[in-house]
């Protein structure tokens, strides 16, 4: 397993939603991936956002119990997550799809555990593809 597991709110949201279409998944993917699972503030804000009140407290604990980290910083990264953006402007790339984009050119050793097949097309470095676990194609890479 990658030495850096990032988490996208997709996948967190399916993992913290019995009622998900993929928690199943979700919940499989979650017994394999090493702790601390790292993810950027715009990914949990939409976390929060989709699970609602009911989901926030489970959430909450992941954090609280630090197995899910905050391990990016917005300000000092602005100018390389706009530019992703802007690159990317098509589809369109959400600020927290650039964050984990960004992160996955920091941390070396990474992996993003998603449910948005977007990440199939980002580049980190302009060319590298991003090494993913995704339904449908659960081996990174």
């Amino acid at each position: 397993m990658a030495a850096n597991v990032l988490v996208d709110a997709s996948f967190l949201v399916a993992f913290l939603s019995r009622r998900d279409a993929r928690y199943a998944w979700a919940l499989a993917q979650a017994r394999r991936l090493t702790l601390p699972w790292k993810t950027c503030e715009a990914a949990l804000s939409e976390t929060f956002h989709f699970l609602g009140a009911a989901g926030a407290t489970s959430l909450a604990n992941l954090l609280g119990q630090r197995a899910v980290i905050c391990a990016f910083d917005l300000a000092a990264e602005m100018d390389e997550v706009l530019h992703l953006m802007q690159r990317y402007s098509d589809l369109p790339m959400s600020l927290a799809d650039a964050c984990l984009v960004r992160m996955t050119e920091q941390l070396p050793d990474s992996v993003v555990v998603t449910l948005d097949h977007d990440f199939q097309i980002y580049r980190r470095h302009r060319r590298k593809a991003i090494s993913c676990i995704m339904p449908g194609c659960d081996s990174p890479g």
